[in-house]
């Protein structure tokens, strides 16, 4: 879950498994791959 960003049309890589992904299997991974431009401010990531 991130904290900072404006994702535009991104939210469903906010990581709230059945809400807006499915959760990931066991041995797999979800690459989070955005932009972020043009923004400034503290950021950071949790699960």
């Amino acid at each position: 879950h991130w904290h900072g960003f404006f994702q535009h049309h991104h939210n469903q890589m906010d990581g709230v498994a059945y809400i807006m992904q499915c959760p990931i299997a066991p041995g797999n991974y979800f690459l989070c791959d955005f932009n972020v431009q043009h923004q400034t401010g503290t950021f950071w990531y949790h699960s």
